[in-house]
């Protein structure tokens, strides 16, 4: 079979990448294996058995101080913008919400198409080996690092202003997107220094988790975007960022599955998404972070070894998870996508799909409306009966059996009328305010 492939302009992530061909040894200070374990860089121990964060209307006590988001993560992020880090300053990039039913967000984010450089995409493999030639995270400095985010042992959180790396050799770490897509854009890098490919586990997503849960912000969410669903650098990674609104899809009604068997011990739903451009899946609940981490890894896995592109996005502080299969890259690669579409160089990855688009285009920005948002992610999405045939290999390679019910499909054309349940929005403030 052909190899499908598309030109493509990668997102520049780091400061370090468009010369990561050149040799720099020891001496640059990177976040590699000759560096790193010299180093002494911030770590924030989280407590490994935390179970599922409560909304504030459970909550028994006052919550403790928002330290992890607030004091450390944005303030970090804050420090290194002063330092001139960043490629352009996202804070000033205009940003609204487009009229219509679905709410859809619009910025317009001119720097982050510049200085970027031509590259052949593959984006008919999901799982392609680490290559260590190509960019990688182990090549950037430690200047973009903020802190080590790491398991601990005991029932609560620790922070260690300098840490010694001392031979560990499962370092996470958290570092900025010197390209960013909003406020306090950040990357989480799972075991930098095992060199893992862009391929979701177990213990990674958990890690993933953890830190949504730590954030304890329904507006600091986190996204995956997998080999041919736009990630950009095969070194694995999550990226998250802080935005003060209700993403679209976080809006959306979903309509519960319900299960034979499968889900029973572990108190985790799976619900479909309803009236949404994109079709997709919804995991909540579970007993722990790791009961809801389990079950939608696993997902994923499968995705990954059938070989069908996917997004994630970690909502409500590691509360509710959304994974969306995705064809917009094969499309494109195979022509079958408008060249309106394709003029505004938007490529669909996590947040996009979830309602947060990122025009580079002045003109698009202006334009921007709820049926152009629309017809670009029903692009993306897998058709109805496409959809269904991965739905089943989910349920299959993850042991879940449905209760055969006559279900309305989840995405009917705008307009269309059905009965079901719109998800949960309360936790989400009102009059939340966006630069025009």
């Amino acid at each position: 079979m052909e190899r499908l492939t598309i030109k493509r302009v990668p997102t520049v992530l780091s400061n370090y990448q468009e010369d990561a061909a050149e040799p720099r040894g020891c001496a640059r200070n990177c976040l590699g294996k000759c560096c790193l374990p010299a180093s002494k860089l911030p770590l924030y121990v989280f407590k490994s058995d935390a179970e599922l964060p409560v909304s504030p209307s459970d909550a028994a006590e006052e919550p403790r101080a928002d330290f992890f988001l607030n004091s450390l993560l944005l303030g970090q992020w804050e420090d290194r913008m002063s330092r001139g880090l960043f490629r352009y300053d996202v804070t000033t990039c205009e940003t609204k919400v487009i009229p219509g039913e679905q709410g859809f967000i619009a910025q317009l984010n001119e720097g982050r198409h510049l200085k970027k450089r031509p590259t052949e995409f593959r984006v008919d493999r999901v799982l392609q080996p680490f290559d260590p030639v190509k960019f990688n995270f182990t090549k950037i400095g430690q200047e973009e690092a903020l802190f080590r985010f790491e398991a601990g042992q005991g029932t609560k959180a620790h922070f260690f202003e300098s840490a010694p790396v001392d031979g560990a050799t499962s370092l996470s770490v958290v570092v900025i997107n010197v390209s960013p897509i909003e406020y306090g854009h950040v990357l989480l890098i799972p075991r930098l220094l095992d060199c893992l490919p862009q391929r979701i586990d177990a213990e990674c997503f958990l890690l993933a988790l953890h830190m949504a849960a730590e954030a304890g912000n329904p507006y600091f969410r986190l996204g995956y975007n997998s080999l041919g669903a736009f990630a950009t650098i095969n070194h694995l990674h999550f990226q998250a960022y802080y935005l003060s609104l209700p993403f679209p899809v976080e809006k959306a009604p979903m309509k519960k599955i319900h299960m034979a068997k499968g889900l029973a011990n572990s108190g985790v739903k799976v619900s479909l998404l309803m009236n949404y451009p994109v079709r997709g899946l919804v995991y909540e609940g579970g007993h722990t972070l790791k009961d809801l981490a389990d079950v939608v890894a696993n997902s994923c896995i499968c995705l990954q070894e059938n070989n069908i592109p996917f997004n994630v996005l970690i909502s409500d502080s590691g509360r509710r998870i959304f994974l969306f299969p995705q064809c917009y890259a094969e499309k494109q690669a195979l022509g079958e996508v408008s060249q309106e579409l394709l003029d505004t160089q938007v490529n669909p990855a996590v947040w996009e799909i979830s309602g947060h688009m990122v025009l580079k285009r002045k003109k698009d920005y202006e334009e921007a409306s709820e049926d152009y948002a629309w017809s670009l992610l029903a692009e993306v999405s897998l058709s109805k009966e496409r959809f269904q045939e991965v739905k089943a290999y989910i349920f299959e390679a993850t042991g879940l059996v449905e209760v055969k019910v006559e279900l309305v499909d989840g995405n009917e054309s705008k307009g269309t009328s059905y009965q079901s349940t719109p998800a949960d929005s309360t936790h989400f403030s009102e009059g939340c305010l966006v630069l025009q």
